[in-house]
C-alpha cells in the first residue's frame, strides 16, 4: 500500500476525522490503551468510522512509521449522505435509481457495476459499512473513472435505507437466480432500487425482509447464474429501457 494513501499515528487519525477526511477503514493494534486511545475511540464511534483490530505485524506491513498502534486508509472518494441524494433528485423532478451492493467485497465486481451506474446515470450506490469492498485504487480503475461520477454512500444498517426509500415510493427489487420472475416483466418506470448481493451468500436475511419482489435473468446455458456484475448491468439498462419507453 502506498504510503500518501495512509494515515498513521493516534493524534494524526484524529485530525483526520475531526477535519472530514473520508476514511476507508482504520486498523488499530489489538490491545492498545490510554488517554490518547480513549479519544480516538470516542472519535470513530461518534463519526460511525470502521476499524479493525489487528497484528502489530499488520501495521508493520501498512506504514515503517512511527504509527504508535494506529493506521487509517484514506478513501479516493468521498462519500455522500443518501437522504440528500434521493432528496435533490426528486426535487429536480428526476425518477431516481439506486443501487445497493449487500455485501460485494470483490473490487472488480464492484468497479464493474460503478462503470454501469455511472453510465447509465444511476443516483447513487450504497454500501454497507461493514462487511462490503472498499473503495481502492483497484476498484477506481475497473470502473474507468465511473467512481468519481456517481455519488457512493455508506449506511450501518441497510435496513434503514430501504425504509426510506419505501417512506420516498421506491418499489425495492431483488436480483435472485431463484425467482420464476423474468426482470422485463417487473414494472421499472418508476422510483427503483436495485438490490444487488453477494456471489457466495446472496440477499441477507435482514435486506430481503424488505424487498418488494425478486426477478431473474432467463438463462439457456449449463451454468446456472452470471457474474454480480454482468446481472447489475442488465438490470441498470433494463431500467433506462422501460423509461426510454
Amino acid at each position: 500500500m502506498k504510503e500518501k494513501n495512509i494515515v498513521f499515528g493516534i493524534r494524526a487519525v484524529i485530525e483526520a476525522v475531526e477535519s472530514g477526511k473520508s476514511l476507508e477503514k482504520v486498523y488499530i493494534r489489538a490491545g492498545l490503551q490510554g488517554d490518547l486511545s480513549h479519544q480516538l475511540f470516542n472519535v470513530l464511534k461518534e463519526n460511525h468510522i470502521v476499524w479493525q483490530t489487528v497484528p502489530a505485524e499488520r501495521l508493520a506491513r501498512l506504514t515503517t512509521g512511527n504509527h504508535q498502534g494506529v493506521v487509517a486508509v484514506m478513501s479516493p472518494i468521498e462519500y455522500h449522505d443518501i437522504r440528500e441524494v434521493v432528496e435533490n433528485s426528486l426535487a429536480i423532478g428526476k425518477v431516481p435509481l439506486v443501487l445497493l451492493l449487500d455485501g460485494i467485497t470483490d473490487v472488480r465486481n464492484f468497479g464493474a457495476i460503478a462503470r454501469s451506474a455511472a453510465c447509465a446515470g444511476a443516483d447513487a450506490i450504497v454500501l454497507p459499512e461493514k462487511g462490503s469492498v472498499q473503495v481502492n485504487a483497484d476498484a477506481i480503475k475497473t470502473s474507468a473513472g465511473g467512481l468519481f461520477n456517481i455519488p457512493v454512500c455508506r449506511s450501518k444498517n441497510l435496513w434503514f435505507v430501504l425504509k426510506f426509500l419505501k417512506e420516498k415510493g421506491f418499489t425495492i427489487l431483488g436480483a435472485s437466480e431463484k425467482s420464476d420472475y423474468p426482470y422485463y416483466k417487473a414494472d421499472l418506470r418508476g422510483p427503483v432500487a436495485i438490490v444487488m448481493g453477494s456471489e457466495d451468500k446472496g440477499i441477507s436475511s435482514q435486506v430481503h425482509k424488505m424487498i418488494d419482489s425478486y426477478v431473474s435473468i432467463p438463462l439457456k446455458g449449463e451454468i446456472e447464474s452470471l457474474n454480480v456484475s454482468v446481472a447489475a448491468g442488465i438490470l441498470i439498462f433494463e431500467v433506462l429501457r422501460q423509461r426510454a419507453q
